[in-house]
């Protein structure tokens, strides 16, 4: 068995798969069994009773992160005039308009993230092909498309991160690494945990939110107790 199989068996062992932890306790089992050599994101899996083939029921926005991820995103934006410097001053990694086009639809996208002005949407509306399939496109209900491009790449920076429900009802992302606070990861957990709450759909019927687990990147999932996560 390899060194990383190994550490899983162990940590494995370490976790009741049967049992509930509260926030605390998990982010701490979490802690304590993240030993790769690297610094692990610690993830979280949430199962909601959700159907996202009916578009009442779809679970989708933005959460900005107290702490932040920890991981440094690329924004791309796409812009034109006075909102390239503006981009580009705020932080933006690459700012464009038809060059930055043609990048992509060569495949070269070098970016995590992106953000154009509504005048740009004519351009980046014909990339559709190539950034919906990645969950790319930007969109204005996620404040992606706005003329206030700083503010954007600034939030994005900033450790907002977005969340979209997946066809099995399951919503993944990034909160964090080990390395921060026990007290850090917790409230990140717990907005993110507090926007999908509050992007319930309106076309739900019986339990939202059925199961939350968290693990590291390595790492066993430890179940969270549900029921008292809004304390």
């Amino acid at each position: 068995m390899s060194k990383t199989g190994k550490r899983l068996k162990k940590a494995n062992k370490n976790v009741d798969r049967t049992a509930s932890y509260a926030l605390s306790d998990a982010v701490n089992i979490i802690k304590t069994n993240a030993n790769s050599k690297f610094d692990e994101t610690v993830e979280i899996a949430l199962n909601l009773g959700v159907d996202p083939k009916h578009a009442d029921q779809m679970v989708r926005g933005v959460v900005s992160l107290p702490h932040g991820t920890g991981k440094s995103l690329r924004v791309a934006v796409f812009a034109k005039g006075d909102k390239v410097k503006e981009a580009q001053e705020a932080g933006a990694d690459l700012v464009g308009s038809d060059e930055l086009a043609d990048q992509v639809k060569k495949g070269e996208i070098n970016f995590d993230r992106i953000i154009a002005t509504p005048d740009m949407m004519a351009v980046v509306g014909q990339l559709g092909k190539v950034l919906g399939p990645k969950g790319l496109m930007p969109n204005p209900k996620l404040g992606t498309v706005t003329m206030d491009v700083a503010a954007a790449v600034k939030a994005v920076k900033g450790g907002q991160i977005e969340f979209r429900v997946e066809k099995a009802g399951i919503v993944h992302a990034g909160v964090g690494k080990v390395s921060f606070s026990a007290d850090a990861i917790g409230e990140n957990i717990s907005t993110f945990i507090n926007a999908i709450t509050k992007a319930k759909p309106t076309g739900v019927k019986g339990t939202y939110m059925k199961r939350v687990s968290i693990s590291s990147t390595m790492g066993p999932g430890v179940r969270l107790d549900i029921s008292h996560l809004g304390e």
